[in-house]
């Protein structure tokens, strides 16, 4: 196999050389600067390279050397707080060396190789052990981090194994004599093997009222957040970053602004874990590779992020993946399509696109591992579609592979109403897989009162048509209840602050008290009725402005109690 060759062409960030004759998928080193790429065609004695890096004043006859090895994520002690770009070179450490700017041609691996980490064998010499077993353990802040048998590797007797500090390339063991180190590598094109898949019928808790109660998603499921340009796509998939109960976040910043992703890199530090009461970033892996990155690096970046929640869902943690925007990652799918000549499709996107989403997508799953242990990925991706149509391909192909659908609004942010996820137009596809979760860990009846609230959100919608057309005092004395109650759900309920201290997450059971609490008003709001009480008296009860101001107050609970007592008062005070 030749390993040297010669550049025979360039297109922006595809080359094309001569020379070698690698496999697809090949690493290779472009120009005298070495800029790594990777094989992705391969035609007679050409090779088509799309290059990580910027590929200005690389030109035909420079060399190209072919690494016969596909990218692959290094695996191990250190991914926890770590920053990455798309091809996992870790942004802090490339500053340290360069500065602001990153020189071309220049790496760094992912993970250290000076750091020692106190390994505690969980084997002992003599033991047989197989492929994805974990044969000790590693603290990465409060983190246990499990040190697993690569898959590659057959069954086995283990020898040399000893507890004692070693970096991740020292070897902490040897099976039937081939040597193991803490570093795995992966390619990270390829999904990391699972025992056994299981249905998804436990919620990813996310503490945002519309999600967990209204439209909520399955660990180990797959999401779409589609929206128009400042909709707050990404306020939203940070939220889902800082509360979710999953125990892993790996946040991919897919061609995002390069302001977004400061955000994201000075808020995750100063966040505090609600469970560990330590910095949200130690339990978080990120990946920046901001708009004015290489598009070759952007198309990487998913597969790299993909391919580390993996390996964390093998050692049985709950993975919490946000993909933001697999738009821009179309995108550069689109821009290196065209520059292969390849036909295009829908709105010049490639023929393959429906595909590799799907590739990407069907990752995300709740399985029992190598290991024994069972994790799960739940993917969330946000869509970005040009003018906020949804009708696209990216959005419309990505609709047939998910089974939660929250759709935001500009409507509802011109409104003020935030988060602006559409409650008419989202779905879930987890409803029945869940409701025996929320009956048995939340309240019986939890399912019953999201179909009610559903059903009088809808009712609101057929009203508003007729209130556009005659006015609302032409509605009966019932439908105009109906209203009131349906903008209790919307403004007391749905809206919620994601930047208050006290609102921005709600746990669960609090959802329930508070959706209770409507419902408990809709009932005597009926009974007034039915006894005489005019809909004026009901619908101005100074318990409402109470029960609006009760999901800002630092002792919430206790508040929301007394908003219960206030509301059986004040409705007695009206005699119904």
């Amino acid at each position: 196999m030749s390993t040297e060759g010669v550049i025979y062409r360039v297109a922006g960030p595809v080359v094309t050389a001569t020379g070698i004759t690698p496999k697809m998928y090949d690493v290779v080193h472009v120009g005298k600067e070495g800029l790594m790429g990777e094989v992705i065609k391969i035609v007679g004695e050409y090779s088509i390279i799309q290059v990580y890096e910027d590929t200005s004043g690389v030109k035909p006859g420079e060399p190209v050397t072919n690494t016969g090895l596909p990218l692959v994520a290094e695996l191990g002690p250190g991914l926890l707080t770590s920053v990455y770009d798309g091809i996992q070179r870790p942004l802090p450490v490339l500053r340290d060396k360069m500065g602001d700017f990153i020189f071309r041609g220049v790496s760094a691996p992912g993970l250290d190789r000076e750091k020692k980490w106190d390994f505690k064998p969980a084997v002992k010499n003599g033991e047989e052990v197989e492929a994805g077993q974990v044969i000790g353990t590693v603290m990465e802040g409060s983190m246990v981090h499990k040190i697993m048998v690569p898959p590659t590797f057959k069954k086995g007797k283990i020898s040399g194994i000893s507890d004692g500090k070693h970096t991740v390339t020292d070897v902490v063991a040897k099976i039937d004599g081939q040597e193991m180190t803490m570093m795995q590598k992966w390619p990270v094109r390829v999904s990391r093997p699972v025992t056994e898949k299981y249905q998804p019928d436990i919620p990813l808790v996310t503490g945002l009222r519309v999600l967990d109660t209204m439209f909520p998603l399955a660990k180990g499921g797959a999401a779409a957040i589609p929206g128009a340009f400042g909709t707050g796509k990404t306020v939203t998939q940070q939220s889902l970053a800082k509360y979710s109960n999953a125990e892993i976040v790996v946040y991919i910043g897919c061609g995002e602004r390069g302001n977004e992703m400061t955000e994201v890199l000075t808020e995750f530090p100063e966040l505090v874990d609600p469970t560990t009461g330590e910095s949200l970033m130690n339990r978080t892996v990120l990946i920046a590779n901001t708009s004015n990155m290489p598009v070759a690096a952007r198309e990487a970046s998913v597969y790299t992020g993909i391919t580390i929640a993996e390996y964390f869902r093998d050692m049985g943690y709950d993975v919490s993946l946000m993909a933001d925007s697999t738009s821009r990652w179309a995108e550069a799918m689109r821009e290196i399509s065209s520059r292969l000549e390849e036909m295009p499709g829908e709105e010049g996107y490639p023929a393959y696109l429906a595909g590799r989403l799907s590739e990407f997508y069907e990752r995300a799953c709740r399985a029992k591992a190598l290991s024994g242990e069972i994790g799960s990925i739940s993917v969330i991706g946000a869509v970005s579609p040009p003018g906020g149509d949804l009708s696209e391909p990216v959005t419309q192909n990505t609709l047939r592979i998910v089974r939660v659908f929250w759709a935001l609004d500009t409507k509802l942010r011109e409104r003020r109403h935030f988060p602006t996820i559409n409650w008419l137009t989202s779905y879930t596809m987890y409803d029945k897989q869940l409701s025996g979760w929320y009956k048995q860990n939340v309240a019986e009846n939890f399912p019953e009162l999201k179909a009610w609230a559903m059903q009088i959100l809808q009712k609101e919608a057929e009203l508003q048509e007729i209130v556009q057309m005659v006015g609302s005092d032409s509605l009966p004395d019932e439908q105009k209840v109906t209203l009131e109650v349906a903008k209790m759900i919307r403004e007391i309920y749905l809206q919620q602050n994601a930047y208050h201290p006290v609102d921005s997450y709600c746990p669960i059971n609090r959802q329930y008290v508070m959706m209770t609490l409507i419902k408990k008003y809709s009932d005597l709001a009926g009974n007034a009725l039915a006894s005489g009480i005019p809909v004026d008296k009901i619908a101005y009860l100074p318990v409402r402005q109470r029960f609006n101001q009760a999901k800002y107050e630092e002792n919430v609970d206790a508040e929301l109690d007394a908003v219960s007592k206030d509301m059986d008062e004040q409705f007695a005070g009206l005699g119904a």
